[in-house]
């Protein structure tokens, strides 16, 4: 499972990194970024809540 998260949609509200730190954090730019290329094994619940939680749908798990 690989996350993405689109630069072009993220607005910056912090939901991803407070729902799955293992997988999301806020760049210096005020956006999330993803921080790993694979979701690790036992965040993989987490990292699918962040990306429905998403208000613009910027984040995909592949």
């Amino acid at each position: 499972m690989k996350p993405v998260v689109n630069q072009d949609e993220c607005i910056g509200c912090g939901l991803c990194p407070a729902t799955c730190p293992e997988v999301f954090e806020m760049g210096d730019d005020g956006k999330a970024h993803a921080t790993v290329d694979e979701v690790p094994n036992g965040a993989e619940d987490s990292a699918k809540e962040a990306a429905e939680g998403c208000p613009t749908s910027a984040i995909s798990i592949d």
